[in-house]
């Protein structure tokens, strides 16, 4: 094999070869190929007959029905016993907003009013936007402190993860 100065000069010729070696140590044969034997080349293909409304629609996936009926349709075999008997629990309540949130919240509020339109409470854009971008920092840093950090009140942290 001659190598030039970037690789091979007949690159076509030095993958037969090494496809050559590969097929003769039996990668890429199926279990029933004779590695001794030369391989067969693929019959031409005949074009494939359009199906029609007599035929029935191969199965998706090996199960006998469409992709379309398997998809949109109700289920062939009926509706199990397990449907319909779970009840899901009654959420719990959303927790009372305490103060800390109100706060959190007029924060967000005056920020984006001093953004879109200080005008409205008599300033000008020059001392708005300032003010404004430093109200919504602050709302954004009094929520971020009030995110509690470590596991609920009332779990056990021995007990690892809970379904």
């Amino acid at each position: 094999m001659s190598r030039g100065k970037d690789g091979p000069e007949d690159v076509d010729a030095t993958f037969a070869e090494i496809v050559a070696d590969l097929r003769a140590e039996g990668v890429g044969l199926f279990p029933d190929d004779d590695p001794g034997k030369p391989a067969e080349k693929p019959a031409e293909k005949t074009p494939r007959p359009e199906p029609s409304d007599a035929e029935p629609e191969p199965g998706w996936r090996g199960g006998g029905t469409s992709w379309d009926k398997t998809l949109f349709e109700d289920d062939p075999a009926g509706p199990g016993d397990d449907e319909g008997h779970f009840v899901p629990p009654e959420p719990p309540p959303l927790p009372r907003p305490r103060k800390g949130a109100f706060i959190v919240l007029l924060f967000f509020l005056l920020g984006l009013l001093l953004l879109i339109a200080p005008t409205l409470i008599g300033m000008g854009t020059r001392l708005g936007t300032p003010l404004g971008i430093l109200a919504l920092a602050t709302a954004i840093a009094l929520l971020l402190l009030r995110v509690r950090q470590g596991p609920p009140p009332g779990a056990d942290p021995n007990n690892g993860a809970q379904v």
